[in-house]
């Protein structure tokens, strides 16, 4: 079935601030044939995203972020994370330019080749978020610091870790939470040594 078999009976935006809280009322076809009855719905609305993991396949090392982070605090977890570069994908730009931009104002590296690793829905049941993923090669040697943009009450630390080690924490689940970051790691942890070929 695609989106044809869905009637949209009612739509309005409930809430818009840093985000948009849309709600719906509608039916859907059945698997079994007819119609759903009528359902009600909100939907969390949030654009296209993209990280990318910063890996430096010399140093066999990846450069992650620290950032404070609403949701987990909301969810009752440690609310800094430590993650992958990511941002929203501003109007006019695209998924590529989003994570060589990011890589700069959140890492303060330049990424010299990019790597598509997959796209998917962070929480369909929800949220419209679709998040682009990459694997950005770096220089980590000089990385470090505290980052962000100020206008936007960003402070973000470097975080570079060898790649063995960041995979341990990933299996630990203490410091690294988020899907995305999830996701990239499991990614690397299976083509690394393709990888390193790769960018030798």
């Amino acid at each position: 079935m695609t989106e044809d078999d869905v009637e949209v009976i009612a739509h309005k935006t409930l809430f818009q601030g840093f985000f948009r809280l849309e709600g719906f009322t509608l039916r859907h076809r059945l698997h079994a044939g007819g119609w759903s009855g009528t359902i009600e719905r909100e939907l969390f609305v949030r654009g296209p995203v993209a990280g990318v993991l910063l890996y430096d396949p010399k140093l066999d090392a990846v450069v992650l972020i620290e950032q404070f982070r609403m949701g987990a605090f909301g969810a009752g977890c440690r609310p800094w994370l430590v993650e992958i570069v990511a941002g929203i994908v501003d109007p006019g730009e695209t998924a590529e330019e989003t994570v060589r931009r990011e890589a700069v104002e959140e890492a303060g590296v330049a990424i010299s080749d990019l790597v598509p690793i997959t796209t998917y829905l962070t929480s369909p049941g929800a949220c419209s978020e679709i998040a682009h993923l990459f694997c950005g090669r770096v220089d980590a040697s000089h990385a470090g610091g505290i980052h962000g943009i100020g206008a936007e009450q960003e402070d973000i630390r470097v975080v570079v870790l060898p790649a063995a080690e960041a995979f341990a924490q990933r299996r630990k689940n203490d410091e690294i939470r988020d899907s995305i970051t999830i996701n990239a790691l499991l990614w690397l942890e299976l083509e690394r040594q393709a990888l390193r070929r790769r960018w030798r």
